[in-house]
């Protein structure tokens, strides 16, 4: 098996999951080559040496740029805060690089436009980490809608909703708006967003009645780094600082295939700790999924006799019928979150090799439409009027 080099761009909690990933995917998948760990990028203060020692990096650097421009380096995997994924994604675009990033693509839509357009002229292969289209139950929902089993489209509900951003988090980068770009819209909403429009193949067409809120306006300021979780072991000082993101965000949608839609995110929903799903209802069948309930897929068949009819709880854990399971564990041997960026980082080195992915996709360009969304939705709630899609670029 050939070999391909991987540098990694940030630490923190979204490096835990990617530095697991890389490094178990050669182990359950037959990849098409095996990816080498071979540098990862952090801040002086997060002691990307210590990092790299822990996760299996051959090296350490505190220097993004000469490592998106060595030679060596066949992909860049991106896992900073928002603001920071253009500047190293162009970068390693223009040195030839294949490019993984973390959601939201970037922090504004104009750096979302220049990633896209600029991965697009230089023919390199992207992959954005929506990692809840690995999760078997949805890649099975986005078949099941494939293959006509709801009919047409008519209502999607989707919703996001944790409960970890109380008053006594400090004020992390995720609160403010020049790091994170947003707060539970651009973390949150991304993510329903493309699944819906994974699962049900459609686009977002319009946007309206768009609501945002913060509710905790204030917050400490930090002390110290994470412990590697969203915001595990922060201290707080006695300064207080502006949260400049919302910490809530609903908004409705038109789809292309005439359904309509409602999406909600929230960091404050009380007792949902990670309560990421969608229902789809359509002419001949629904579909509902939690992620709280990861292995599950719920099915409404209406083309059953109605004397029967009623919701099915599909176990997506049988090797052969639902995706990726074939390389994890026997029936009902549950897998986890970390699972869904093993299938993800597998996938993308399918493409790199040109092989089919399991699933498609979500590159650069897809990820830019996401951000459309994003955009339109803030400037809706900004506005309080409705978006025409077709008006933000």
């Amino acid at each position: 098996m050939s070999s391909i080099n991987v540098a990694m761009i940030g630490q923190g909690f979204m490096g835990r999951s990617h530095s697991n990933a890389w490094g178990q995917v050669a182990k359950f998948f037959k990849t098409p080559a095996k990816p080498v760990m071979h540098t990862v990028f952090g801040q002086e203060a997060e002691n990307p040496q210590a990092f790299a020692d822990n996760w299996g990096w051959q090296n350490a650097s505190t220097d993004w740029e000469s490592v998106v421009k060595d030679p060596k380096i066949d992909v860049v995997d991106i896992v900073t805060p928002n603001f920071m994924h253009a500047p190293p994604a162009k970068a390693a675009i223009a040195a030839g690089k294949h490019v993984a990033c973390e959601k939201p693509i970037a922090g504004t839509l104009a750096e979302a436009r220049e990633m896209a357009e600029a991965a697009n002229k230089a023919g390199v292969k992207t992959a954005v980490w929506f990692c809840y289209r690995r999760v078997p139950a949805v890649a099975l929902a986005h078949q099941m809608v494939k293959d006509g089993l709801l009919g047409d489209i008519l209502h999607v509900r989707a919703q996001y909703l944790q409960d970890w951003a109380d008053e006594s988090v400090p004020l992390v980068w995720r609160f403010k708006k020049e790091l994170a770009g947003s707060g539970a819209h651009g973390d949150l909403n991304a993510h329903i967003i493309d699944m819906t429009r994974f699962v049900t193949g459609e686009e977002i067409t319009e946007i309206s009645g768009a609501i945002s809120e913060t509710f905790i306006k204030k917050r400490k300021l930090m002390t110290g780094v994470s412990a590697g979780n969203i915001a595990a072991g922060l201290q707080g000082t006695e300064e207080m600082g502006d949260v400049t993101v919302d910490d809530t965000v609903l908004f409705l949608a038109r789809f292309s295939g005439g359904a309509v839609a409602s999406f909600e995110a929230a960091r404050q929903a009380t007792g949902n700790q990670n309560r990421n799903g969608f229902e789809i209802n359509g002419t001949k069948g629904s579909l509902k999924f939690d992620f709280e309930r990861m292995n599950e897929l719920n099915y409404y068949d209406a083309t059953r006799p109605r004397a029967v009819q009623g919701w099915t709880n599909i176990m997506c854990t049988h090797a052969g019928d639902h995706p990726y399971v074939a390389n994890w564990w026997p029936d009902a041997h549950l897998i986890g979150y970390e699972h869904c960026f093993t299938n993800e980082a597998y996938d993308f080195l399918s493409e790199i090799a040109g092989e089919t992915p399991t699933v498609p996709i979500p590159t650069f360009e897809d990820a830019y439409q996401t951000q459309r969304v994003l955009e339109a939705s803030a400037l809706s709630a900004a506005e309080k009027h409705a978006i025409n899609m077709d008006d933000v670029k």
